[in-house]
């Protein structure tokens, strides 16, 4: 899975900024919806389906041999998405895993979640888009926006596959609304993703395996 491969170049004033928040609300709760896919890099079983919440936000701590990521994940934005984050956190998916991408340029994002290090690994499960990828229809699908500092959005590999990958933006990262938005990191956390991309990456280069290893020691569900 990739966040954005092919995303290279910076900002430009004509991006519109992500407005994080729905046009429309939902309702109270919603029904999701997680379709097997392939072998589980790492055995986990399927989230809830009915009477998931679409209201408040969920809190998620990724404690890193970097420093602790506190993440607030927003059930109003992408509620089955969330469902399926502290799904996979309760269940200690995501322990001992290390982010195997890091891109410091055109995009800034930390990419994690997936046991195998390699990329290609996930949850034995998919699901469909959400914010803002539900929204957005037609030319509006094409033209970029930013995923500002500090927001967290799903990877995937196309269209309705996503599955236990996502990406830390520890800057403003330009991409087509095709990656589902979930939540944000604190301030402590920013400061823990700076350290990392400080670190830079592998070889040198602006896109790839982080050049410090960036393990998750554990997720854990704080609220």
């Amino acid at each position: 899975d990739q966040a954005a491969s092919q995303s290279t170049t910076a900002a430009t004033p004509e991006v519109r900024p992500l407005t994080m928040k729905r046009a429309k609300a939902l309702g109270d709760t919603v029904t999701c919806k997680y379709d097997k896919n392939g072998e589980a890099a790492k055995e986990v079983s399927l989230p809830k389906t009915e009477q998931v919440s679409a209201k408040g936000t969920a809190k998620v701590k990724l404690t890193t041999n970097e420093g602790e990521v506190d993440m607030e994940l927003d059930r109003a934005a992408s509620p089955c998405t969330v469902n399926a984050i502290t799904h996979l956190a309760e269940s200690g998916y995501y322990n001992n895993t290390v982010c195997h991408r890091l891109t410091t340029a055109g995009i800034k994002v930390l990419q994690c979640g997936d046991p195998t290090g390699t990329g290609s690994g996930g949850p034995g499960f998919k699901f469909a888009d959400e914010y803002p990828v539900d929204e957005a229809s037609g030319a509006a699908a094409e033209q970029p926006v930013n995923y500002p500092r500090g927001s967290i959005a799903m990877a995937n590999s196309g269209e309705g596959t996503n599955g236990s990958q996502f990406f830390l933006n520890w800057g403003e990262s330009p991409l087509p609304p095709k990656y589902t938005y979930f939540g944000k990191v604190s301030d402590k956390g920013l400061e823990v993703l700076d350290k990392i991309a400080k670190n830079g990456v592998e070889g040198g280069q602006g896109d790839g395996k982080p050049a410090k290893e960036v393990k998750i020691e554990s997720a854990t569900v704080t609220g």
